[in-house]
């Protein structure tokens, strides 16, 4: 009976230890608070056309314009902090973010006016 009880504490501990491990790997990806932080850079982005549409009959977004832009924006911004957490290298961190750049700046285009013509064209 000690030794059935023995294997059991033993196997107790290594799970407990392979636990504890894979907790200090698994770390988030991003803290709430910069979380927090890049959701209110995004708000805050998005209140210039809201009071742009206050001044000039020349931006009119709807809920919806608001809501895809809002979109993209947290996206650039979750894209750009993957990056910059996980790519060491500065000169390919440098190059995947001015790629997700330019990926944002062609689909804003796409959306505003439609540069490629795409379903998404925008008027």
């Amino acid at each position: 009976m000690g030794y059935a009880k023995a294997l059991i504490l033993e196997d107790t501990r290594q799970i407990s230890h392979q636990t504890n491990a894979t907790k200090k790997t698994l770390t988030p990806l991003m803290p709430s608070k910069l979380l927090f932080q890049r959701t209110l850079m995004v708000l805050s982005l998005l209140l210039i056309p809201l009071v742009a549409m206050q001044f000039t009959d020349q931006v009119d977004w709807s809920f919806g314009d608001f809501l895809v832009m809002a979109g993209l924006l947290f996206s650039l911004t979750m894209a750009v902090a993957v990056v910059r957490q996980k790519v060491r290298e500065k000169t390919q961190r440098i190059g995947l973010i001015a790629l997700l750049l330019l990926i944002f700046l062609l689909i804003w285009a796409e959306l505003a006016v439609g540069i490629f013509g795409t379903f998404l064209a925008g008027s």
